[in-house]
């Protein structure tokens, strides 16, 4: 059983860290606002890439000169893997999640004799993947120094998967990183960019919409599907950065709480061995008084 002194530390001990979880949990809190916001803000533009870079896809797939972007190499041999995670740790199940969803891709390309390579987006994924993928992993990318995400920074990422890609390195691009949908939930995403894969156009069948564009589709599309590798790794890095803050904030949040949990139990042990060691106490002393 632990002394008084041993529980009066472990009280204290408890005490600086529900200060610092506390501290850490408002810290996250007051940079969510603003990583949401972002992430709100850059979806509309990414969604509407995707449907004006579908309405041309669909009528240029079957071409024998659509872009290599668009069409692929023909194969489906070597895989990249964009894993995009945090800088840091302390935020729950977040980087977990989309390393685990990676992981599983990984090791299913390479069930079926797939050559995989890892581009990580993040020290934190990069330092797990590399325990059991240290071969698969060419490139690491880190933005720890960074304190504001721009398109800079998703613009280095996709020059180096086109690089790559143009260096015929690889075939499949896919990307990995967690959709922010509230401060408790952020879903782990796989989106392949390489060949790039579009929903459906949304058409309206009574009215149906035409355009005529200038210059060519074909020059369109040469031109904005490369930029829009850099748009959805861009997207894909401020979900990612309002992810992190939510599972942060309600990681320390749940810590607080236990913290204070444990404080009340060890006050409570405390209180019952002190009580314990004063009753002895006076019955010593008033055991001596009769024996007197």
């Amino acid at each position: 059983m632990p002394s008084l002194k041993d529980l009066k530390n472990r009280i204290a001990s408890v005490k600086a860290t529900q200060k610092i979880t506390k501290a850490m949990k408002m810290v996250a809190a007051a940079k969510l606002r603003r990583a949401q916001e972002a992430a709100e803000a850059a979806r509309p533009y990414a969604e509407r890439m995707n449907k004006v870079l579908a309405s041309l896809s669909a009528a240029n797939a079957g071409n024998a000169g659509a872009p290599l972007l668009l069409s692929g190499t023909g194969k489906d041999q070597v895989h990249l893997l964009v894993v995009a995670t945090g800088e840091r740790g302390l935020a729950g199940g977040f980087n977990s999640s989309i390393i685990r969803l990676a992981r599983d891709h990984a090791l299913k390309l390479i069930a079926q004799g797939k050559t995989v390579k890892i581009l990580t987006v993040g020290r934190k994924g990069n330092d797990v993947l590399r325990r059991s993928f240290k071969d698969n992993i060419v490139h690491y990318i880190t933005f720890r120094e960074v304190k504001q995400l721009g398109f800079v920074q998703a613009d280095e990422v996709a020059g180096k998967v086109l690089d790559m890609f143009n260096a015929g390195e690889f075939d499949v691009a896919t990307l990995f990183f967690a959709r922010f949908q509230s401060v408790i939930s952020q879903v782990a995403t796989a989106q392949q960019i390489i060949p790039a894969k579009f929903e459906a156009a949304a058409t309206d069948a009574a009215s149906p919409v035409f355009y005529e564009y200038e210059p060519s589709e074909e020059e369109i599309l040469e031109e904005l599907l490369p930029k829009n590798i850099a748009v959805q790794i861009f997207r894909a890095l401020l979900e990612n950065n309002a992810s992190f803050y939510g599972a942060q904030m309600s990681a320390m949040d749940n810590a607080t709480r236990n913290a204070g949990d444990m404080i009340n139990k060890l006050t409570l042990s405390y209180n019952r061995q002190r009580q314990a060691q004063i009753t002895k106490e006076l019955i010593e002393i008033i055991s001596g008084a009769e024996a007197l």
